[in-house]
């Protein structure tokens, strides 16, 4: 019998491309022999990159990298429709590709800030309680309403030919294959995507993260050395630290005062550095408690875990 280990803490995991997002939770949730755990955010079976892996009280707080932003590097291949817009798809349709660089940055343009985004049926979306992927592979297409989306940030940085390569960070939500074929119709030439690494998402950026296979070779104190604090996700959040009494308070679920002239949700900390939670400081200084934590010790440093054996 393996014996579960009652981790706190966060895993930037670089998921290897071919294997979903649940696939590679179970394998480090078996290597890590962690009682809790689960990923901030879904990638698909052909994208690789970073996926945030939860273990343990650090999984109240998924919906903060679920929520933000995210950063791809994108590779689109111009002059290809496939039937998924990725490089999974049947190929459909192809066309020649004749275009000057400045034509693919002026089509670029037009992506840019918030755009309608029409999901693909190739999603995990739902309708009727079935997820739209099966009924695309039972041949079956349904309506999908278009929804806004925001396209903070695109840029050219590579081309080869028909391959060119983009820099996409965008807000929730937004399916960069289906980017990937927009930007094919507005180009007039088609174009599906041919492969897709999350560069960041929440805070965490892909020079921390760390391999499946790299993690299978270590031995489980050099596995454990690559965990960061559970505070992590919060990161974009203001701090407050809080004396011992008002600690207790705010542990037990009441308000206390925050002495801070903002508003809205900070991360809350005790007096011995302990993270207690996010809580929320309304209009008249009052600090609310939302979302709170189990009895931690003091926060670790970074790359280190918050773990008891």
């Amino acid at each position: 019998m393996v014996l579960r280990r009652p981790l706190d803490a966060v895993l930037v995991l670089d998921k290897p491309s071919g294997m979903t997002s649940n696939a590679a939770l179970q394998a480090v949730k078996r290597l890590y022999r962690a009682r809790k755990a689960g990923h901030a955010g879904t990638l698909d079976p052909l994208a690789s990159g970073v996926l945030p892996i939860l273990f343990g009280e650090a999984t109240k707080f998924a919906s903060f990298v679920l929520d933000a932003d995210k950063e791809y590097r994108a590779t689109v291949k111009l002059g290809e429709t496939t039937s998924t817009a990725d490089a999974e798809g049947e190929i459909i349709e192809r066309r020649k590709v004749d275009l000057a660089d400045a034509e693919i940055e002026a089509a670029l343009s037009r992506f840019r800030g918030e755009i309608l985004q029409t999901p693909p049926m190739h999603s995990a979306l739902k309708r009727d309680g079935r997820p739209l992927y099966e009924l695309a592979r039972a041949g079956l297409k349904v309506e999908r309403a278009p929804r806004p989306v925001l396209i903070r940030e695109l840029r050219l940085v590579v081309r080869r030919a028909e391959m060119i390569e983009l820099v996409v960070r965008c807000s929730k939500g937004t399916y960069v294959r289906t980017l990937a074929e927009d930007i094919g119709a507005a180009l007039g030439t088609g174009a599906h995507l041919a492969g897709l690494v999350r560069t960041a998402a929440g805070g965490y950026r892909i020079e921390q993260a760390v391999g499946l296979e790299e993690l299978e070779r270590m031995q489980e104190a050099e596995r454990d050395a690559r965990l960061v604090a559970l505070d992590g996700p919060l990161a974009g959040l203001a701090r407050i630290d809080l004396d011992t009494p008002s600690a207790d308070r705010f542990r037990n679920g009441q308000a206390v005062g925050a002495g801070a002239a903002s508003t809205g949700q900070c991360a809350v900390y005790g007096g011995r550095g302990e993270f207690l939670g996010v809580g929320e400081i309304g209009g008249a200084g009052d600090l609310r408690p939302v979302r709170l934590t189990a009895c931690l010790p003091p926060a670790a440093g970074p790359g280190r875990a918050q773990a008891a054996e």
